[in-house]
Formats: structure tokens, sequence, C-alpha cells
């Protein structure tokens, strides 16, 4: 099976850590501590450092706000909020751009195609509740108006295609090397029917056998689950996920009256972790069965060898990398511009960083969020 390549949202392979970079002086006492919020979130007590090497960690993200556009890391471990750190740099919301700023626990930060990964869940909890029959549906059951588009190749693309980036259609994905307006993203964002421009367009290969990346593909699947449940995805997921999370603020732009899936979603970063905390834990939050485990599993299981060293899920990167000399699996929603959430089951571990580099493609821009993931694991200990 052929793979594609889409590197504007991931980190890169194996890059150069950040270690080579300038050290400030040591980091104050009680860097980086989280404080107790009323969010749902457990707070390590100061002191209790097993978890991570809070010292390292902290000339990590002394090194990040001296070389780098990061906004955020923010560590669970155990099931513990073990460490928090804001900082600055330059930002972008609704593509404009912001000069400078400032980043707090309640700032809501753009998380990109992050939202693909919420919406996965979203959409298993739909199938929990019986209300989509399951992936193996043929895409055009949902979208009967646009029967007219049916061939024989495309009445073989299923639900588990648009999860898996295989629907095999053509497809041009927004980069800079397109423009802001000449790629398929930007025509279906202004085509009067986005799903109608999705499934029109021409069959490149037979679907479920290729990976190639398609946020059109979150179109539709922002359309079933709005067909399937009655209202829009996002008042779905305040309801279905984010009510039993405890996440409270959050914005999702819609775009034609649904919610734009595959990159339209503001979180905190604290509500970033808890999603990942969430999948660590097998769908369940504070002894609540939120997504069932069989939904998490799928979606963790590799269903398609995707980009570089990655494999894909239903819409979850899936990789592995070295820690203490050994490998360790991780699953992950990965935004471009560096936004990531990222699950280590080995390691009773979640990660989730912000960062700025939505316009920046260059290697500098990937090494920054592969070298903020080896760095981190750099910072936990094998046991704690």
């Amino acid at each position: 099976m052929r793979r594609r390549r889409f590197i504007s949202l991931l980190g890169g392979a194996a890059l150069a850590p950040f270690s080579a970079l300038p050290v400030r002086a040591d980091p104050p006492d009680g860097c980086s501590v989280p404080a107790a919020r009323d969010d749902g979130w457990p707070v390590a007590p100061v002191g209790e450092d097993k978890l991570i090497d809070r010292t390292a960690l902290c000339k990590v993200t002394d090194r990040l706000a001296a070389n780098a556009n990061v906004h955020a890391l923010l560590i669970a471990r155990g099931g513990r909020l073990v460490f928090e750190r804001y900082l600055r740099g330059d930002d972008e919301i609704s593509d404009r751009p912001v000069a400078n700023a400032s980043f707090d626990p309640d700032t809501l930060h753009d998380t990109k195609s992050v939202s693909k990964s919420v919406a996965s869940l979203a959409l298993g909890i739909a199938i929990d509740r019986g209300l989509i029959r399951g992936v193996d549906e043929p895409i055009f059951n949902f979208f009967p108006e646009l029967s007219d588009l049916r061939s024989p190749e495309k009445d073989r693309i299923r639900l588990s295609h648009a999860l898996t980036m295989s629907m095999g259609l053509k497809w041009v994905e927004a980069t800079p090397s397109t423009g802001n307006d000449n790629n398929d993203e930007a025509r279906m964002h202004m085509a009067a029917d986005p799903c109608r421009y999705v499934l029109g367009l021409p069959v490149t290969a037979p679907a479920g056998h290729e990976f190639f990346y398609n946020t059109g593909a979150l179109t539709l699947v922002s359309a079933i689950v709005r067909k399937a449940v009655g209202r829009p995805l996002d008042e779905f997921v305040r309801e279905a996920l984010f009510e039993p999370l405890g996440i409270t603020a959050f914005a999702w732009r819609r775009v034609k009256g649904d919610a734009d899936a595959g990159g339209g979603l503001r979180l905190r970063p604290r509500d970033m972790l808890k999603i990942g905390q969430l999948v660590l834990a097998g769908g369940r939050w504070n002894d609540r069965q939120i997504v069932s485990k069989a939904w998490i599993d799928a979606s963790m299981t590799p269903r398609l060898e995707a980009t570089g060293p990655y494999f894909y899920g239903y819409l979850w990167w899936l990789g592995r990398s070295l820690h203490d000399g050994r490998e360790v699996h991780w699953a992950a929603a990965l935004g471009r511009g560096g936004q990531s959430i990222r699950v280590v089951p080995e390691l009773d571990l979640v990660v989730a960083v912000t960062a700025g580099y939505y316009q920046d493609y260059s290697p500098r821009a990937f090494q920054v969020q592969a070298g903020v993931f080896k760095d981190v694991l750099r910072g936990i200990p094998s046991s704690g």
C-alpha cells in the first residue's frame, strides 16, 4: 500500500532535541507546578516529583521561551496534572496574526486538526448510542440527496474510509504552496453544498487502499453526526463529551451551518489534556464511561500506513518513540502549527502542546514539535 506525504500536520521523524540550545539559569522553586482549579483535574502535590523530572522539564520550557514559538506545555501522569507552563508568542485568531500574545489556563487556543480526533470521539458516542449503525455503512446511505453523484467506485466508500483518510478521492489540501484559495479545502468551504463538493470529486484510488490526507472527509463526518443526532456536531459534543468532562469553555467555527470538524475547534490546554486522559483511560473520566472502550480500542488500532513512520487509526495518529532505550507506543491528535495531544499508555502519560507555527512549513517548525515531545520523554522516569 502506497504512502502519501502530508507533512504540515506532523512534527516529522526523530529530529535534533533542544539540548543544543542555550540554557537559562536554573528554574526557580515551584516552576510549572500546576495550580489547583475547580476543573476536575487532580493536581500532584508540590514536591512529589517522582512522576517527572521537574528541573529538566523547566529547563526545556525555558529554552522554548527563548527560542521557539511554543505557547503551552502540560503533562498528566498517573491521572494527575503534574506539569503546566504557559509562555508568550505570536498567534493567529481566525487567520488574523496576533503578535506576542500571552497565554494562561483560560486562553482558548486554536487546535487545528486536533479537531478531527475530537470528532472521532463524538462519532463513537453516536455509534455507542445506536444513532449510527457502524463504520461499515456506505457513505451515500447518509446522503440520499446526493445520489446523482454515485458511481460503482464511489458506492464502495464506507464511513470507515472517511475515518481513515482512504476515500480514494482526488484532493489538494491547503498548504502555502497552493495559496489560501487555490486548494480543495478552500473551494469546499466556499461551495454552496460542501458535502456535494467533496463527494463530487473524481476517484483516484479504490476506497480503503491508500492513505491520502483529506480534510473534506471531516465535512462529511460533521454532516453525518448532525443527520444522525438531529443537531450540529458542536452541540452534540457539548452535551455528550464536553459536559461530562467538565469542559465549560470552547468555540467551534461553523461553515454553512455545520461545525468545521476538520480544524475549527478552540480549546483550553487543560481541556486538551482531558481529551487525552479520556483516551488513556479507555473512554472513562471520573468513573464515568463517556465513550465505549470498544470505540477507543478501534480508534487506536492501526488501519493504514500513513506519513513517514506513522500509522493511522480512526482519525488518530499512531507512532512510537524511544524512552530509556526501549520503544513506547503512542496515539496522538495532531494539528497544524504544533498543536498536539499525545497519549503514551506504557508510561501512563498524556502530553498537550500548543504553538504558533501555523504558516511555517520549514524543517524548524517540524523540529520544534518533534523535539518538544522527545525532550518531555527525557523528563519522564520509567516508573512513578
